[in-house]
This record gives structure tokens, sequence and C-alpha cells, in this order.
């Protein structure tokens, strides 16, 4: 599907599990004809037991669901708790299901890492929040800070139809040696466009394995490179290629007001260590840091100027940008990105730590040397992850999968 914009659309900025889990479960209640859902994490905790609920009794009144969860990232799902759904006829896909070596899930690299809900091909949300209950506030010092974006608008057709679409390609069997290595998701028909409900211009960006390898970094660098203002990204993995790092230190040389919230209480130790190799380059930029101390930070937001801004999936990192199935919307809209720009000020301001390039400064030869072989990496990364197998995405149903032993917990070894 080509990326285009669509004008017309009203976006919502929603803040945390707390503003976004009441809102999704009022629209599946409300769903008439069908709800579309992907998801990395589908925990069986209040929150993932709360949208099963709200799944049923829309499946008993007759409305069409199909959701698809990661195999890697939902790997724990009861039996009962998957059957009630079936049973109701919801079609639950499992994207990628591999079975365990000695209790431990193998299928790590190229994950779908989407989270989309289209309800009624009227309304959409896409964002970075997974249904678990560490995205609520009340979950404690762990509690994750995250963002969803709420559409209204002729843009919600095209998500709706991008999402049928990738159910199709994951559910045939390609016939051809063609297909297999360059298979493209069938075309599916749109919902008839909605009218306009708001001002804002809007596409959905999607990352594959096929024919959109690097569009959510490339949109990044065209709006980093026709900054004129500010540039400010917070993002919880951050450990991007060569080329989006050149944008931001030549937006920083060039007189643009750059900032990047990072993780400063990380809920993986190596996400903080990626990161904290590219400060001293940053620093020396004049870009601005701000570690997110509060709690750890899951978001993956951005804006640039007073009217462009993204939100979605899309760490700045290897996975996300090289190897996971992603999708990120990014809007054209001077209030939606003023909102977002008020918001991050304010954790700058009352939950961040900045950091200046005296507390990284370093000097010796390891220091030269660990700078050469990262920039190295940084430099060739997504050529060398390219060499990994590319398998056409494939969605089991539920029902039919096998029943797994053990259990580990998603962020052994995979950002969510």
């Amino acid at each position: 599907m080509k990326h285009v914009w669509f004008s017309g659309n009203r976006v919502t900025l929603l803040i945390n599990g707390d503003a976004f889990f009441p809102r999704v479960f009022e629209c599946i209640a409300a769903a008439e004809h069908e709800v579309l859902l992907e998801t990395f994490i589908w925990f069986e905790d209040k929150v993932g037991l709360a949208l099963h609920a709200a799944l049923l009794a829309a499946a008993r009144r007759g409305v069409q669901i199909d959701v698809t969860i990661d195999g890697y990232g939902s790997p724990d799902l009861s039996p009962a708790f998957i059957s009630a759904l079936t049973q109701a006829g919801v079609r639950v896909h499992v994207f990628d299901p591999s079975p365990r070596l000695w209790g431990y899930r193998t299928n790590v690299f190229r994950r779908m890492h989407r989270k989309i809900v289209v309800v009624d091909g009227t309304r959409a949300f896409v964002g970075g929040i997974n249904y678990s209950a560490d995205h609520l506030v009340d979950f404690g010092p762990t509690a994750k800070q995250d963002y969803t974006v709420e559409i209204e608008g002729p843009l919600v057709p095209q998500i709706q139809r991008y999402v049928r679409g990738q159910l199709l390609l994951g559910q045939r069997e390609p016939s051809t040696l063609r297909q297999r290595l360059f298979g493209r998701a069938p075309v599916v028909p749109a919902s008839p466009a909605p009218p306009a409900a708001g001002t804002a211009e809007a596409l959905l960006a999607t990352r594959d394995n096929r024919e959109h390898r690097s569009d959510i970094e490339r949109h990044y660098r065209i709006a980093i490179r026709g900054a004129r203002q500010r540039v400010w990204i917070a993002n919880a993995y951050f450990f991007p290629g060569y080329r989006l790092l050149r944008q931001l230190r030549k937006a920083a040389q060039r007189g643009v007001d750059v900032r990047l919230i990072l993780q400063g209480e990380p809920d993986m130790p190596i996400v903080k260590i990626a990161a904290r190799l590219l400060y001293h380059h940053l620093l020396s930029a004049g870009v601005k840091i701000h570690e997110y101390r509060e709690r750890p930070l899951h978001g993956k937001v951005a804006l640039t100027d007073d009217v462009w801004s993204t939100v979605g999936s899309s760490n700045l990192d290897p996975l996300s940008l090289a190897l996971n199935l992603e999708a990120n919307v990014i809007m054209k809209d001077r209030a939606f990105n003023l909102l977002l720009g008020e918001h991050l000020a304010q954790l700058m301001q009352s939950s961040c730590k900045e950091i200046l390039i005296g507390d990284v400064s370093e000097t010796g030869l390891w220091v030269r040397l660990r700078s050469f072989l990262v920039f190295h990496l940084l430099r060739h990364y997504p050529a060398w992850f390219g060499w990994l197998p590319v398998h056409t995405p494939r969605l089991t149903l539920a029902h039919t999968l096998p029943k797994q032993a053990g259990s580990d917990h998603v962020n052994e070894g995979q950002a969510s």
C-alpha cells in the first residue's frame, strides 16, 4: 500500500493507558459491524481481561472481529482465554508462532510490533500502547509512559484497508518463488471515505520487510532536514542509523532546537547503555538530551516546527528500523503539534534530567576505538540486518496452535 496523505482528519492525543484503554473499549462497545485489532503484547491481567470482555460482548451481538497478536510478544494466553473468544466467533490470528526450545522463545527477529485498532472503518487508533496493566499509572514505579493517536476522517478507511490486506497476506500461501520473495499485500477495498472530521493532513507510514523497509525512518529524516525551529523526539529505544543521526546533528548546527527525550529509568539496562554511546557525538553538535527519570519511557513520538508530528509503534533502534513490522501515523496539524509540544515541554521540565556534555566527556584510546566501532555499526547495520532470513508473514488461527510449555517474560531481549 502506498503511503498517501489524506486531509480532513481529526486527531486526538491519548496519553498512557489511563486515557487510551477507556476510549478504545468504549469504541469497541459501540461497534456495529467490524473491529480490527493488532497488538504486539496482550497479557491476561486486568487490562487484558477488560479487552477480552469488550471483544466477547461485541462478537456476541454480531460484530465481525479479527485480532492479530504476535507469537513472541503474546506467548502465554491461556487456552480458556483463547477458547472463549473463538467460540464467540472472534478470529484470533497469531503472527509467526514458533515452538520453544527448552522453554525459551526462539522467534526473536522480525516481529509484528504494530498497535492498531479500526472500528467500523470510521475510527482508528495507532500508537505504542500494548494491552497490559503496566501501561496504567497505578501500576507503580515501573508503569510505562506512552502514547496513542485516535483518528477520525478519510485516513481511517485506508488504515482499515491496510489491516485487512495484512490478514489476507498472512493467511495465503505464496505459489511461486517470486511471490515468496517479493510478495505484496493483496488489494483490499476500503470502506467509503467518510466526510471531513477535522483539519489534519495525515498518513499511515508502515515498515515491513518487503516494499517499505525504511519508510518510517525516511519520513523522520525528511522532517528533520526541513525543520527550521525545533525537532523534539521522545523515543524509548534510541540507537538509530547513521543517516538519521547526521540529520539531527546538522539540524542542531544550523540553529534548530533539537531535543531528545530518552530513557533514564529503562525497562532494559542495555537500552541506556546503547543510547549513551551516542551522547557525546550528539551533544557536541548542540543536540540537547533529556533523560526521563519518573518511570520507564515507552513512547515513540516526535514533532518538528509547529505543524509536523508523529505517533506510533516504531522505536528508533535496529529492531524497529530494520527488522520489525511497524506503523506510525504522521500528521500535519498545528493544534496537535502544539498540544504534543506542551506535553513534552512539561515532561522535560518536571520529569527529566538534562545531560550536559561535561557529564559524558571521556578521553583515551578506548573511547576513540569504541566510537569508531559504534559508528561503523551505525553506518552499515541496515544492510547487515537485511542478511537475516525474510519469511512471508505467517498468521495461524489460535485454535489450531499446539499447546506451548513453559513461559518467559516479553522484556527478555525484545523491546515492546
